[in-house]
């Protein structure tokens, strides 16, 4: 019997020094991944602009890979990426064409109407501006002041014309390089796969193979997704503007496919903007739109969204919300409209490690469930037992 104490206690003893030592561990391992990851963002602050561009030529290869291997069955590699590249281009410069030569005509409408709108009514007249903002009881004063202002800004507006004239051709000049590094990659992303499989260990091959096979399922399933998601969008939205006879239809569908490439405010943004300038017609009308967009937002949360973008990526929408913040306050907008997918690359790759910690140290779980066991037994080990219990009756 002593002996047998002996060994109990001495198990039980290392029971609990084991369960200790996880209990240390762990800590100190998530404080040394948080100062890992915390060097990398701070060396990836310093040079934001070139791995934003070569990240989003990484996305744009992704995105066009299926593609070309569909043509290269048919042909050679780089004939295949040619093609893939004029159709891309073609259909581009198509969508741009229609959109320019329509918004030429809205936007000339639309300074017209500013322009009305901002001018004061002669003779004592009141715009029809003016008349809806005292109708909420904003006295003329307040109207004068307000319109003071935007006249002051729409003027400074018109004096940066050229530090946004500098902005759009960087614009142009990164979409040239991202077009170059993208065609690069396609052109020797086979290459570099195998020099990576080939280079790497044996039993690490397997995880290059998942880390590459995922890249390309979350990030060009995404990208193919949102195409699609935010094309329907705003074809939804145009016709919608259309249908109410709202005016800038074709502005505001534009404006829903772009915003609809960034995550949950999207929708919500593009919708706000419609219906504010829904009001213009009437309160019949924004009301309309406002029930309108109400039943988009529902069909692309729920119906279309999941389906052809959730799939891909499997993110949690609170997820992606945390993804969004974190890539606008890293790298401004291009880092929010990208953040889902490497969000969602980096959850697909967290639950591969965690499976995979978790089949080659099933001795953990084991000693979990050891400890749970040996707390029940010790519970009713020195619960007191009564000898003797009042009889019933």
């Amino acid at each position: 019997m002593p002996l047998e104490s002996l060994q109990f206690a001495s198990a039980r003893e290392d029971r609990l020094n084991a369960k200790w030592k996880r209990r240390r561990d762990i800590p100190l391992a998530i404080l040394g991944w948080i100062a890992v990851a915390a060097v990398i963002l701070w060396a990836a602050g310093h040079v934001a602009r070139s791995l934003l561009l070569l990240a989003i030529a990484a996305l744009l290869a992704f995105a066009l890979a299926p593609a070309v291997k569909l043509f290269q069955r048919v042909m050679p590699r780089f004939l295949a990426i040619l093609i893939v590249y004029l159709v891309v281009l073609a259909a581009f410069g198509f969508f741009v064409y229609l959109i320019i030569n329509t918004s030429i005509v809205q936007v000339g409408m639309l300074s017209q109407e500013v322009r009305y709108l901002l001018t004061q009514g002669t003779n004592g007249q009141q715009t029809p501006l003016e008349a809806l903002l005292k109708s909420f009881g904003i006295s003329q004063e307040q109207i004068t002041s307000a319109r003071q202002q935007i006249v002051a800004q729409l003027g400074g507006f018109a004096g940066s014309v050229l530090p946004l004239l500098s902005r759009f051709l960087d614009f142009l000049l990164d979409i040239v390089i991202v077009a170059v590094v993208s065609i690069y990659l396609l052109i020797d992303g086979s290459r570099v796969n195998n020099w990576l499989r080939n280079n790497m260990p044996r039993q690490q091959r397997g995880r290059v193979d998942f880390f590459l096979e995922t890249l390309e399922r979350v990030v060009g399933g995404y990208i193919r997704g949102q195409l699609l998601l935010s094309t329907l969008i705003g074809l939804l939205v145009g016709i919608g503007m259309v249908i109410f006879h709202v005016p800038y239809a074709v502005l505001l569908g534009v404006m829903a496919f772009i915003l609809e490439f960034i995550p949950v405010l999207g929708t919500l943004v593009s919708g706000a903007i419609c219906v504010l300038i829904a009001l213009t017609q009437g309160w019949l009308i924004a009301v309309g739109v406002l029930i309108y967009f109400v039943v988009v937002h529902v069909i692309e949360g729920d119906v279309i969204g999941p389906r052809i973008v959730g799939k891909a990526v499997g993110l949690h929408p609170v997820v992606s919300l945390a993804a969004l913040i974190a890539g606008a306050e890293l790298f401004g907008i291009l880092g929010a409209l990208f953040a889902s997918p490497v969000a969602g690359v980096l959850q697909a790759l967290i639950i591969a490690i965690w499976k995979e910690w978790r089949a080659t140290h099933p001795d953990q779980f084991e000693e979990g469930k050891d400890t749970v066991a040996d707390k029940l037994e010790e519970n009713v080990a020195d619960r007191p037992v009564d000898a003797a219990r009042p009889a019933n009756g």
